[in-house]
């Protein structure tokens, strides 16, 4: 069955980058397995939408997926191959094997090119196979295979050992996710490609790493940004609260008179790769009770009599 990410997110094809996280965030929150022990549906979902996240906040990724659909989901797929094949066939269609006196069959025996794409390179580049080229030498190396594995933001930033199983149905295959490991990251896996032609050493397999998102944390290179919620009293008062971190859970100190959207760095708590380390903001977003009640009223109206000026004052385009 076809996908529908823009249905999985709720989102209309014209969504901007900024609805689509908003509307991704509302739902991994509510659907996260940490909210929903033991509930299948909510996981399969939160997988589905996951998935129609990565592809839609990746600006090349989406304008793959609109112009070709599911297609473009498939590994190592090749947009320039794909839209020249697609250029191809459309130039044969409606007249048979020809088009313009140029005979179908002469694209595969002599040479003939679409765009300067000949089909057989489109065939190889689409579906990463094909048998060698005539007169090639022996010994030569196979072609590499290019994959995705996708992993969750934990291992991402703590490293991996993952086993694979390729689709030619060989033994399974040990791969290891460096620390500190980013969306879009490749790592090569020597020996795991095509078979060589004429005996030749086998090609490797070329992986690109997919990163799942996070439903509180946001990675910006080796820094972590997490929005955390305090309390009118937390926020007044000052408090310590539990941070998670990739390393562990820390003591941060709220200070006193905390305003929403003010922000703490905890220096060397974000990403560490190789010898970098990154730094976690934390920005404090103070939250209100949701319920209606004739306390908490009671409560805003001594709070708003102590604002001693225009919140607004200054303000100006």
């Amino acid at each position: 069955m076809p996908t529908d990410f823009y249905g999985d997110l709720g989102v209309p094809r014209s969504a901007s980058p900024e609805d689509i996280k908003k509307a991704y965030r509302k739902l991994a929150g509510k659907l996260h397995p940490d909210k929903n022990p033991g509930d299948k549906k909510a996981e399969a979902k939160f997988k589905t939408v996951n998935r129609a996240y990565q592809t839609l906040s990746d600006p090349a990724k989406r304008q793959r997926y609109d112009e070709f659909g599911d297609d473009s989901l498939r590994e190592g797929f090749n947009s320039e191959a794909a839209r020249a094949y697609k250029q191809a066939q459309s130039g044969f269609g409606g007249a048979g094997n020809s088009a313009g006196g140029f005979r179908f069959e002469e694209m595969f025996t002599r040479g003939g090119s679409a765009r300067g794409v000949g089909l057989g390179d489109l065939f190889g580049d689409l579906f990463q196979g094909g048998a060698p080229s005539r007169g090639r030498g022996a010994g030569v190396k196979g072609s590499d295979i290019a994959s995705e594995v996708t992993v969750d933001f934990r291992e991402a930033l703590q490293g991996a050992e993952l086993s694979l199983t390729l689709q030619d149905g060989g033994a399974p295959i040990t791969v290891r996710i460096p620390p500190g490991a980013d969306d879009g990251d490749r790592l090569r896996v020597t020996g795991h490609g095509a078979p060589g032609p004429f005996g030749g050493a086998n090609g490797d397999l070329v992986l690109a790493i997919r990163v799942r998102p996070h439903p509180h944390f946001e990675r910006k290179g080796l820094d972590l940004l997490l929005d955390l919620p305090i309390s009118v009293a937390e926020a007044y008062r000052g408090a310590k609260v539990r941070i998670p971190t990739p390393e562990g859970d820390v003591t941060l100190t709220v200070p006193q008179r905390a305003q929403s959207g003010q922000q703490l760095r905890l220096k060397g708590k974000g990403v560490h790769r190789k010898k970098e380390q990154g730094d976690l903001y934390v920005r404090f977003l103070v939250r209100l009770p949701e319920e209606d009640s004739k306390d908490v009223e009671r409560a805003i109206d001594d709070l708003e009599r102590h604002m001693k000026r225009d919140l607004r004052e200054g303000i100006e385009f």
